[in-house]
């Protein structure tokens, strides 16, 4: 048998290994940008995604070829109802990464965070912030406690999503008094963005279920004369090595895992959902209630899905200093189509 004259990379990427299914609906942002400023201020939010539409903007990157026209750009709708601080927690750095050092909570959380913790009786939150104060040399990183508001949305749960949100600028002992101001309070999104900047989104995808290696990493569908299988792979690889190697298209899980997408740029930050939403109420979702943001392009996950905005851990070097002008946003409701 001759040599194959037809050129087959390999199938699929194997950047993202194993594909296996995410621990929780809610992502895990494991870096955070530093930044400066003189002032401290949270570098994330959390909200839930709603769906897609469009909206026409006048576009205002001057390397474009249609720098100056009306363009038409895809937009994620994501309602974002103010977050709570419920906790301050406090890490060191060590040669083994962060080491928790303390952390204090507020004195009356929610009775909708009983369903996400087990809270104790007493939290002690005028003893743990002093002891913060006191270990305030070996401090090195704080970061804030947050918690949705799912019953400000359309969403049909109560459970609140927990995540951490790292403070950034200014010195270790100013993002902690800010921190101490912010305990017990919420936090908007425009407390926390602005409109024409860029964010880092990170979600988990739509999960699809165990799937077989021609839908999960694109294999070439065998011809109808070979042997046993046609949706399958002609071989699990040499005699040597004996095994089978992980390079090598295998069914599994499919979906549902954890994504990071950079730099999506900020079109809106909204006060009034009714404004942006669709006739009808979106697909899945329904009518937004709350404040909202637009964002350009599309982002991992679907419907309903908790999604982590995050100031941007590479942003680009050249960024309009005015937020986008949008001249018209689409309405027309999508569904059925």
């Amino acid at each position: 048998m001759g040599h194959r004259k037809k050129h087959a990379p390999k199938h699929g990427s194997l950047a993202y290994l194993p594909r296996k299914r995410a621990r929780k609906p809610i992502a895990r942002i494991r870096y955070w940008p530093k930044i400066e400023a003189d002032t401290p201020r949270l570098l994330g939010f959390t909200g839930y995604k709603v769906g897609m539409t469009y909206v026409f903007t006048i576009e205002d990157r001057k390397r474009s070829p249609n720098f100056g026209k009306e363009v038409v750009c895809p937009a994620t709708v994501i309602e974002t109802p103010p977050i709570l601080i419920v906790g301050i927690r406090t890490y060191t750095k060590t040669l083994y990464g962060l080491k928790h050092l303390t952390e204090a909570w507020m004195k009356d959380p929610p009775p909708e965070l009983d369903r996400a913790l087990v809270l104790p009786e007493n939290f002690e939150t005028e003893k743990m912030l002093d002891k913060m104060d006191k270990n305030i040399d070996q401090t090195t990183v704080v970061r804030v406690i947050t918690a949705t508001q799912p019953k400000q949305t359309s969403l049909a749960k109560k459970k609140p999503d927990i995540a951490e949100v790292q403070i950034g600028g200014a010195t270790i002992q100013q993002q902690l008094e800010y921190a101490k101001t912010l305990l017990g309070k919420t936090v908007t999104a425009e407390e926390v963005f602005k409109e024409g900047q860029h964010t880092d989104v990170a979600a988990v995808t739509t999960g699809k279920g165990f799937q077989g290696p021609v839908k999960r990493w694109g294999v070439t569908i065998l011809q109808h004369k070979g042997r046993k299988t046609k949706r399958g792979i002609a071989t699990l690889g040499p005699w040597s090595p004996s095994h089978v190697m992980y390079s090598v298209p295998r069914a599994g899980q499919m979906g549902y895992h954890q994504r990071i997408e950079y730099n999506k740029r900020i079109l809106k930050i909204g006060k009034d959902g009714k404004e942006i939403t669709v006739k009808g109420g979106y697909v899945r979702y329904g009518k937004l209630k709350g404040p909202y943001i637009l964002l350009e392009g599309s982002i991992p996950g679907t419907e309903k899905r908790p999604i982590r905005l995050r100031h941007p851990a590479r942003p680009p070097k050249e960024v309009p200093e005015t937020p986008p002008q949008i001249t018209y946003t689409s309405l027309e409701s999508v569904q059925g189509k």
